[in-house]
């Protein structure tokens, strides 16, 4: 009786499991030369942004942020920097304990350019 009861919870776990999305900590370095006061996500099959995940932390130049129980999936990532320029990088694959997401200045100023 005891091998059927586990038998049964076992198959009605397993397409509970299947369908939770795996978590991530992503490092996020900023190499340019500007502070980043807000960093938004979406998923790409999102239309509205997620909450600031900074808070009311910032990313310094040359410094680094974790962000942590990330779902594994594609993202929109918005950026906004000390002077309030936002920059908005699309389709960005944030999955997996060692991903490392690095801003720089060739990202910023492409998309300042696209303004």
């Amino acid at each position: 009786m005891r091998r059927i009861l586990l038998v049964l919870l076992l198959t009605l776990a397993l397409p509970m499991a299947a369908k939770a999305k795996a978590s991530a900590t992503i490092k996020v370095i900023n190499q340019s030369k500007w502070e980043i006061h807000h960093l938004y996500l979406s998923s790409t099959s999102e239309e509205k942004w997620g909450p600031d995940q900074l808070g009311d932390e910032t990313i310094g130049t040359g410094e680094s942020f974790k962000l942590t129980h990330i779902d594994c999936d594609d993202y929109d990532i918005k950026v906004v920097d000390e002077d309030g320029d936002e920059c908005v990088v699309e389709e960005v694959n944030l999955c997996g304990d060692d991903t490392v997401w690095k801003i720089t200045d060739k990202i910023l100023l492409k998309c300042e350019n696209q303004n």
